[in-house]
């Protein structure tokens, strides 16, 4: 039998990132922490970690992330129907992609959230890369663009995100005053995500221009709207975050065409989109409470996102 204060102890330094942040978290010290890591892995007879480069759970550790996961998940559960052992409020630690955190995920978690008492851990990942965290057993659930699951976990499609290619009307008129050509964009600044984020390099590829471009890196969502207004660059930006940003009154409407005088962010393309289809990934033996989230998900994901079949 696992002895659960000693995969406590390995959770925790995954978690926060490191032996003394997770001795700080669990309330004891780092001494005691190393030595409960050293007993589980004396104990299984292989380590579960890796100290260096970085600090990494190993395929072993993995899988007990995983498992920890799923028992943390079905003690709320078993919490919430015997209020006797504890409180019922649970916490799930999801990996979300930035541009949902920064559009659709809080009004659609904001309703479940009005009638289930969870709180949520979200770890910010390119919805490229976000899968990985489930693999190493650090999420319960992550939103990303594959549809293949990991083992043991469940892949439901939500939708897709529609990007548009937007600019200022100043940098557009600087960089762009000749039209939207393979040399202009080659010459442009573009604003990119992260190293992680491949949409501009396909916007690139739709007018036959390859890497390398000159670019902001800027793994902020409001950030690299923020970079557009100001003129530093052009990006793919959120349809959805567009058009929210429109009703507040700060961008001119993206489907209006880029040559008007008025307006603060234009789109270069006109009908030209690239849309990214969405995923939710969830363990399998999740308890209840994920299940629930991801009914909610599916139910109304056609209010936040395009649905496949349109794409």
């Amino acid at each position: 039998m696992l002895d659960y204060k000693l995969l406590e102890a390995l959770v925790a330094v995954i978690d926060q990132g490191g032996f003394e942040r997770g001795a700080r978290y669990l309330g004891l010290t780092q001494s005691a922490v190393s030595q409960r890591i050293k007993l589980l892995e004396a104990r299984l007879g292989q380590p579960v970690l890796v100290r260096s480069p970085r600090l990494a759970p190993t395929p072993l550790g993995r899988k007990l992330l995983n498992h920890a996961q799923q028992v943390l998940l079905l003690e709320g559960d078993l919490l919430g129907e015997v209020p006797a052992l504890g409180s019922g409020e649970q916490r799930l630690r999801l990996a979300i992609n930035a541009d949902s955190l920064a559009t659709w995920w809080p009004e659609a978690i904001g309703r479940f959230c009005e009638r289930h008492p969870v709180l949520f851990d979200l770890v910010v990942e390119d919805q490229e890369v976000a899968l990985k965290r489930m693999r190493d057993g650090d999420v319960a659930g992550c939103i990303c663009d594959s549809p293949t699951p990991v083992q043991g976990a469940r892949s439901h499609p939500l939708g897709s995100m529609r990007y548009r290619a937007l600019a200022s009307p100043s940098f557009v008129a600087r960089h762009f005053g000749d039209g939207v050509t393979p040399e202009a964009l080659r010459r442009a600044p573009a604003i990119v995500f992260g190293p992680d984020d491949r949409l501009q390099h396909r916007y690139l590829a739709m007018h036959g221009v390859e890497p390398p471009f000159p670019h902001h890196l800027c793994p902020s969502s409001e950030g690299f709207v923020g970079l557009a207004l100001a003129g530093l660059g052009y990006g793919m930006v959120p349809e959805r975050q567009a058009q929210r940003e429109l009703s507040e009154g700060r961008l001119q409407e993206i489907d209006a065409g880029p040559h008007l005088a008025e307006g603060r962010l234009i789109d270069l393309s006109p009908g030209q989109v690239i849309d990214v289809p969405l995923y939710w990934h969830h363990w399998r033996q999740g308890g209840k409470v994920l299940d629930t989230l991801t009914d909610h998900l599916l139910r109304l994901g056609d209010a936040w996102l395009t649905p496949l079949s349109k794409i």
